[in-house]
């Protein structure tokens, strides 16, 4: 009796290809390319999945010539090489297939389809076989027995199918095949036949034989060209049908899957960074991933004491802190965890707040004896965002010192756009595990506890793993920093040490007006209440301006304004860049930008900032961000004060809002031109080096020289062409965006463009030899070692190489400008720390640095911050810092 259970035979060469092409690119953190494995592996589990129970085999093509090529030396000729980046993901697949428990087959001189024929052909009098592919030449294949599926397409064909989809039946496809040829394989066809024509003729005549021996009653040019090809069309049926009697050495029965060699899966998901599939294979529990926990919850101050024993005589200890709220000013001390050992933690409760909660220790009592260690700054300690930690502690009256190592930003300094650096994927990336959530012990949504109201048997291990996790993931992190000696210095010299500073500053927090900001708020509604009217006496009919698809029917429905572009889905794009081109001759986009603007300041500032002014403090205390952005800028949120507009009169009024209190100013110090001064220094180009060092008006001598007049007599507007020339060159402008920004034809910005270039040859030196580097080693690097990894500078997209290509020439700007700030920040603070003046930094924006002074010792902290900002680099030119004070942010800056 025949067995019904299907023989799966799958396409993996013609899988890889079209993998490869069809879905989005994905690299693992150093570069290598990974979409195209994923996506086949994907399609095999989903297989094996349908069909538990079925023999399965996975077909490749070998490497070398086949029969094919000994019949016709130009077969397969016009195909370009395989790309590097698909060659590369050949054998990790292989490798992922055989650790799967696949059978997989290869057999040189012959291809996939033949042997995936000869099989379909040996098997279906025993057993119905699917045949997974996305290659039409199979079809030829199909019978009641044999039936075709695409997974990717999730399409079935049978014998039906194939009649409906190429007008004739499987058998003859290959007829069909033979008379249209294949471009992609080189096999000719006749020419100006298509699928149409080829299937009319054989319907008509009823095979490529008959048609071959009626071919003079075929009229016309193509007739004409059927007759002179007939001696062709043997080869080409030839190389287009599929052999189905080769000599196999490989039956159902050898087909039969085996185990999965987890062990070798969960190296390569690791290797290749394919999160959740580490998750599966770990969950299995056929690899241990790691030495089981051993947790305790501390009760007792004799174990309490035991414990500080054990930290103390460590070489480092791993802590961490719970709390009752994200937010640092306003958190409660809920509990510490710490390590000493993989696998072994403490977790001592002190603010378990939940009715019949054991007696927990006393948490001054804790915190008085965990003090000499927290606070000895000779005591290494490890941890996981312990800014998060120290300012948690520093509410509680404790200084934490001595942190060394931070997990989070060693991850970060290693690369900082390989993962995201919190705890929870990074122990999925570098340790293969899965962590206990927090909704696992505190719910979700509207139930969610807070993390005193958790029950301390569920909170212990929880909080404990967090501290053992931290000591493991520095264990795993920390030689890989020590083998980079630059990245390093890095962390060690820039990024630790700026952890308390942070700290501090966004304990001291800005003073805000509220009130103002309010009165902002209603200006703000009555203005866009105007822009309002104007838009719909524009429309001619009112609708809402927030919405998109109305705003869609008005433009280019009513209005009929031209469609410069559409969205992903057809539909005409009302973006800001279309709407900034059609604000140039319509009124309507113009006032929609206006709107748009105003609407933003208002939710995004005037409405919500006094909603972030702490009860307590009566300020705004903002969160600063190390490990977020890829080129080590500082980002912050809540609220986030990086993006306040200045170039705007609305963006610079918010500003107003931020104020000194009474006999105090706001002392802002920023750096001029910083990301321009790093160019010349990168480039050394002569005359960007001398403008710098004379203390000249870059932009004008830059319009001076692009322009070709005397600086004394370039225009307002020829500086303004050559400010947007200098800085977007930074950032990789084309001539096209600089025609667009100048409002000028585009031949004219390619010619500013070109012009810069001869006055400024080391700028281009600089730029090709960072994309040849780039290209070379992957990543690029800031001037005091931070290192930026490019994962599509080498792809053959040549948009996606582009954009990586302007990133590795912006990133080295940008970062060492990052990197300088930062260093001055540390500086400025150790002098503020030891020196204590009478003054607070309180922000940190971009390039600037905001502090609240007394007013009488203004002159002396501007003179300190400047001399100090303005050493944290020695370049090539002069690092200049512009220093202003005033009632408010925006009379300082």
């Amino acid at each position: 009796m025949a067995d019904e259970k299907p023989l799966i035979l799958v396409d993996g060469s013609s899988y890889l290809f079209r993998a490869f092409h069809a879905l989005p690119p994905l690299t693992t953190s150093d570069g290598r390319p990974t979409g195209a494995i994923k996506g086949v592996v994907a399609m095999l589990r989903k297989l094996r999945a349908d069909y538990p129970d079925s023999p399965f085999a996975v077909v490749f093509d070998a490497k070398g010539p086949t029969f094919r090529d000994e019949l016709y030396d130009q077969y397969k000729a016009n195909r370009p090489p395989m790309p590097d980046e698909l060659r590369a993901q050949i054998e990790p697949l292989h490798t992922i297939v055989r650790a799967m428990g696949l059978p997989m087959l290869v057999v040189e001189g012959v291809e996939a389809d033949d042997v995936i024929g000869t099989l379909a052909r040996r098997n279906e009098t025993e057993r119905p076989v699917l045949v997974s592919t996305s290659d039409k030449d199979l079809a030829q294949l199909v019978t009641d027995r044999v039936t075709l599926v695409n997974t990717m397409s999730d399409t079935v064909m049978d014998p039906e199918g194939v009649r409906d989809k190429f007008g004739v039946p499987p058998e003859r496809i290959v007829d069909l095949l033979t008379l249209t040829g294949d471009s992609v394989d080189n096999i000719p066809g006749v020419p100006k036949v298509g699928p149409k024509t080829a299937a009319k003729w054989l319907g008509e005549f009823g095979d490529l034989d008959t048609l071959i021996a009626r071919a003079d009653e075929v009229g016309g040019k193509v007739g004409e060209n059927l007759r002179a090809c007939l001696d062709q069309l043997p080869l080409s049926r030839a190389l287009a049908t599929i052999r189905c009697d080769l000599d196999l050495d490989a039956d159902s029965d050898d087909l039969l899957p085996g185990p999965a060699d987890d062990e070798t899966l969960l190296a390569l998901f690791r290797d290749l960074e394919f999160k959740s599939w580490i998750s599966e294979v770990s969950a299995r529990g056929e690899v241990a991933t790691e030495a089981p926990a051993d947790y305790e919850i501390v009760l007792d101050e004799t174990r309490l004491h035991a414990w500080i024993e054990r930290l103390a005589a460590a070489d480092c200890f791993a802590f961490d802190t719970e709390t009752t709220s994200l937010d640092y000013m306003q958190a409660e001390l809920v509990g510490l965890s710490f390590a000493v050992t993989p696998g072994e933690a403490a977790y001592v409760p002190v603010g378990h707040a939940y009715m019949g909660a054991p007696e927990q220790l006393d948490r001054d009592r804790v915190l008085e004896a965990l003090r000499p260690l927290l606070e000895d700054p000779k005591v290494c300690k490890l941890g996981q965002n312990l800014k998060y930690d120290a300012s948690v502690l520093a509410r509680a009256g404790v200084t934490l010192r001595g942190v060394r190592f931070d997990t989070m930003l060693e991850s970060y300094v290693l690369d900082s756009v390989g993962t995201r650096h919190n705890m929870d994927d990074l122990a999925l990336k570098f340790l293969g595990r899965e962590t206990i959530r927090f909704e696992a012990v505190a719910g979700k949504g509207r139930g969610q506890l807070t993390f005193d109201q958790v029950a301390i048997e569920q909170a212990g291990p929880y909080a404990a793993e967090d501290a053992d996790v931290a000591l493991q993931l520095h264990r795993t992190l920390w030689p890989r920093l020590e083998a980079e000696p630059t990245l390093r210095e890095v962390f060690e010299t820039i990024e630790m040490p700026l952890v308390p500073v942070l700290s501090r500053i966004e304990r001291n927090g800005a003073l805000v007006d509220a009130r103002l900001l309010s009165q902002q708020s209603a200006e703000l509604a009555s203005r866009m209440a105007e822009l309002q009217k104007e838009a719909y006496a524009e429309a001619g009919t009112e609708f809402n301006l927030g919405s998109t698809k109305q705003l869609q029917e008005v433009l280019y429905d009513r209005l009929g304004l031209p469609v410069l572009r559409k969205t992903p889905k057809g539909a005409p794009s009302t973006a800001e860049p279309v709407l900034a081109e059609l604000a140039h001759e319509y009124a309507l986009p113009r006032i929609i930008m206006e709107y748009r603007g105003l609407s933003k300041l208002k939710s995004t500032y005037t409405d919500s900032l006094p909603q972030e002014i702490d009860p307590v403090t009566g300020r705004i205390h903002t969160s600063y961000h190390q490990a977020v952005t890829a080129t080590g800028r500082l980002s912050s949120s809540e609220p986030n004060l990086q993006n306040i507009p200045i170039r705007t009169a609305e963006g610079r009024r918010i500003r107003q809002a931020f104020v000194a209190p009474p006999g105090r100013v706001l002392l802002a110090a920023d750096y001029s031109q910083i990301e321009l001064r790093i160019m010349a220094h990168l480039s050394g180009d002569a005359g960007l080096v001398a403008a710098f060092a004379e203390g000249r008006d870059v932009h004008r001598a830059t319009a001076a020289e692009v322009f070709g007049v005397d600086p004394d007599a370039v225009s307002d507007a020829q500086r303004r062409s050559a400010k947007a020339i200098n800085f977007g060159l930074i950032y990789g402008m084309s001539a096209f965006g600089l025609a667009r920004q100048l409002g000028i034809e585009r031949g004219d910005a390619q010619g500013y463009i070109d012009r810069y270039f001869e006055r400024y040859p080391g700028v281009q030196e600089y730029m090709d030899r960072t994309r040849a580097t780039a290209a070379e080693q992957g990543y690029v690097e800031t001037l005091f070692g931070r290192r930026l990894y490019l994962p599509e500078i080498r792809v053959q997209n040549q948009q996606r190489r582009q954009a990586a290509e302007r990133t590795a020439i912006n990133a080295p700007m940008q970062g060492t400008a990052a990197d300088i700030i930062k260093r001055a920040m540390i500086t400025v603070d150790a002098w503020l720390q030891a020196e204590a003046p009478p003054a607070l930094m309180i922000m940190q924006v971009h390039d600037e640095l905001v502090f609240e002074v007394d007013a009488d010792a203004a002159d002396a902290l501007a003179e300190a911050v400047r001399t100090r900002m303005e050493a944290a680099a020695e370049l090539r030119v002069p690092l200049v810092v512009d220093v202003g004070r005033g009632a408010n942010w925006d009379e300082a800056h």
